[in-house]
């Protein structure tokens, strides 16, 4: 069968007058009085159609008038002028051909968060689902965009490993032929590697954590964007990530206007996200917290509830920065001012939507990272190849990593990070 050619239906829309044809799937439907009014989707929106039996053939009328909900249709008509229709304008339709029909859709209204889950392949076509993953693909455009601008190469680093990015725990054991490996939770060690070649580069990779976690704002698999530069210092570290951010904030604002409406975000909120963000040192941020009620102690991780109430009133960004050496990775380097401490910085998006980024300067001295990964209890002999990079020619250097399913909650404004990717990975949740 011969399927003729379309417009996408955003197009349509917008050519009151003219004779058309458009390729979609049915959103909704309704009839009365020997019409039928489809509202007819694709990925650049929806507009109504507008089947009268008198004027289709009887073959077309009887497929229009039994087709489900979701069943795929090519529509030629004619685009009419009409404020009683969603767009303000419908497509008075000549011929409809029924691509497929199929079954009774299984999705209907109210459905609990649970359910559209275990049918989370069909709820993509949800213009919630549409709207958010057509987001997150600009965001993953406009962060590389920016990189790119600023000179760095895109790097592939292996997602197997027997090194442990940051602490070692919490990763996922793969049998690989005869011996295990992991399922990396960081691309970071293979990205310092090649900064020694390419200066300036970026990973951009699934990563996973197997941490058992059912906070609104954890996934086990998720994109991780992890740049790395020689020859930055921590302040530079962050200054790069406020202009990463910043860019990817108005570049939403000003090109995705239509998404953010859809979400109810004020594309001025993601405008006001310039450079320079808030900083708070650690210490600055424990005193803050408990003058706020929180009864954490200096020396502590922060959780869900400490970055709330560091950022619910903030509309930018903030950086805490300087934290205690003892609760970090051994890759950062030591604050020369303070050997407790090292030079590094979380950056906690506002409204309570957590963190988002952590980076620091790495340690770039052999005898030192040496000395960091035996206080840590590591196997020296997994990171062979690592501290090689610190025998030979090794310089100063920075890096961080960006998680992007929590910028997209956050520039959307999700009530859940779930939402943000197309087929989550959660600690209950494996399929589909």
């Amino acid at each position: 069968m011969k399927f003729p050619k379309g417009i996408p239906v955003g197009k349509a829309v917008v050519s009151v007058g003219k004779d058309v044809t458009i390729r979609g799937w049915i959103y909704r439907k309704r009839s009365s009085g020997g019409k039928a009014f489809m509202v007819v989707r694709d990925r650049t929106g929806t507009i109504q159609c507008v089947a009268d039996k008198a004027v289709l053939k009887e073959s077309e009328w009887n497929a229009v008038d039994s087709a489900y909900l979701e069943s795929s249709v090519i529509v030629r008509g004619t685009v009419k002028r009409d404020e009683r229709a969603p767009s303000g304008v419908e497509l008075q339709a000549r011929s409809v051909m029924l691509v497929h029909s199929g079954e009774q859709f299984p999705i209907t209204e109210y459905q609990s968060p649970e359910f559209l889950l275990d049918v989370r392949h069909l709820w993509l076509r949800s213009q919630r689902m549409i709207h958010a993953m057509r987001a997150r693909s600009y965001v993953f455009k406009y962060a590389r965009e920016f990189l790119d601008r600023q000179g760095f190469f895109e790097i592939t680093p292996p997602l197997l490993t027997i090194s442990a990015g940051e602490t070692g725990a919490n990763l996922f054991e793969v049998q690989y032929f005869d011996q295990k490996m992991y399922l990396t939770e960081s691309s970071q060690l293979y990205a310092e590697a090649m900064i020694y070649s390419l200066e300036k580069v970026y990973s951009f990779a699934p990563s996973w954590r197997a941490e058992k976690s059912r906070t609104t704002k954890h996934l086990a698999e998720y994109w991780h964007l992890e740049p790395e530069m020689a020859y930055f210092d921590n302040d530079m570290n962050m200054q790069l990530q406020e202009r990463l951010v910043s860019h990817i904030a108005e570049s939403l604002a000003t090109k995705n206007k239509d998404i953010l409406a859809h979400f109810g975000v004020d594309p001025e909120s993601l405008l006001k996200v310039k450079p320079p963000f808030k900083r708070l040192t650690y210490t600055e941020a424990i005193d803050l917290l408990q003058q706020k009620g929180s009864s954490i102690k200096w020396g502590e991780d922060f959780g869900v509830e400490h970055e709330r109430l560091l950022t619910e009133y903030e509309d930018k960004p903030v950086f805490v920065q300087n934290w205690p050496k003892e609760i970090k990775a051994f890759y950062m380097y030591t604050d020369p001012k303070n050997e407790k401490m090292v030079l590094n910085s979380d950056m906690l998006a506002p409204h309570g939507h957590g963190e988002i980024i952590g980076g620091s300067q790495r340690e770039w001295r052999y005898d030192q990272l040496v000395e960091n990964m035996k206080e840590k209890g590591l196997n020296l002999d997994n990171y062979k190849w690592y501290l090689d990079t610190r025998k030979y020619g090794s310089v100063p250097h920075s890096g961080f990593g960006l998680g992007m399913e929590r910028v997209i909650k956050w520039m959307l404004n999700l009530d859940h990070i779930r939402d943000a990717i197309p087929f989550p990975r959660m600690m209950n949740r494996m399929e589909p």
